[in-house]
């Protein structure tokens, strides 16, 4: 039976936004977490997911923006912070990416990872898609199918007639752009990907009345990213609206509303 994956990114973001996810996936309402093992407070919130339920998969959201990375990379990080997505995509399509600096920080990512968890992540993917960026996608793909092979990658691609039936089409179209030829080449590694992608929204419209509209249409294997969280941290883009995709997960019957369309949670 096709299956939704209902992925909450940015755990470890802030200790906020670890709790809640972690209290999420306790009651039942995601089955898969996206980990930023860059983050400070990593390997102390990594505790949080021990005692999860058995299908609550733990995946690595490999961070090349905005944070501060774990190695030093002098030609991508200004003041020691690494650039935002628009800058990072702009030096990757023009080919003016330090790729071995990048290598270095997504092996270290891994092991920083692989050292809280004691395994290596379920799925591989990148914070705010930077994964599938020129360049940056190789790395991490050869570095996934040698830590990680069983592991599967996030593709962010769909079928157009799915994606526009589906909420904040531009949004969905332009992330699936920029991860054209990622499925075949993980293939080509080795690795598995997602069948379908959603969950793009403007972090400001009613996420209640959206969610049930992530689900149609769906591949055998439907990935929706969500990002729900509590607190502040600053900085924080889409802080207004993780309380709030929290409080519509916690009040929403996902298995039931996955039924509808076909689709096994929280398998």
């Amino acid at each position: 039976m096709p299956r939704l994956i209902l992925c909450s990114d940015d755990f470890a973001f802030s200790r906020g936004v670890s709790e809640t996810i972690a209290g999420l996936a306790q009651a039942g309402k995601l089955n898969a977490i996206s980990c930023m093992s860059v983050m400070p407070g990593w390997a102390d919130d990594s505790r949080l997911l021990s005692g999860l339920p058995g299908h609550v998969e733990i995946g690595l959201h490999l961070t090349l923006t905005g944070e501060r990375p774990l190695t030093a990379m002098p030609r991508l990080t200004l003041d020691g912070s690494l650039p935002e997505i628009a800058s990072l995509h702009r030096l990757a399509v023009r080919g003016g990416l330090p790729l071995g600096e990048i290598a270095a920080e997504v092996s270290a990512q891994f092991d920083a990872f692989i050292a809280a968890m004691g395994c290596p992540p379920a799925f591989v993917d990148g914070h705010q898609h930077s994964h599938a960026l020129p360049g940056i996608r190789d790395i991490v793909l050869r570095e996934t199918a040698r830590r990680a092979p069983d592991a599967w990658v996030r593709d962010c691609r769909d079928r157009l007639s799915a994606m526009l039936v589906r909420p904040f089409p531009g949004k969905a179209i332009g992330s699936a752009w920029h991860s054209r030829g990622l499925r075949r080449a993980a293939v080509a590694h080795g690795l598995k990907t997602n069948d379908s992608f959603a969950g793009h929204y403007d972090f400001a419209s009613d996420y209640l009345d959206l969610f049930p509209r992530f689900l149609r249409r769906p591949g055998a294997k439907h990935l929706v990213m969500c990002h729900p969280g509590a607190g502040e941290r600053a900085g924080d883009a889409v802080a207004a609206a993780r309380p709030r995709e929290a409080e519509a997960l916690r009040n929403l019957s996902i298995a039931d509303i996955a039924a509808a369309e076909g689709l096994a949670f929280p398998a």
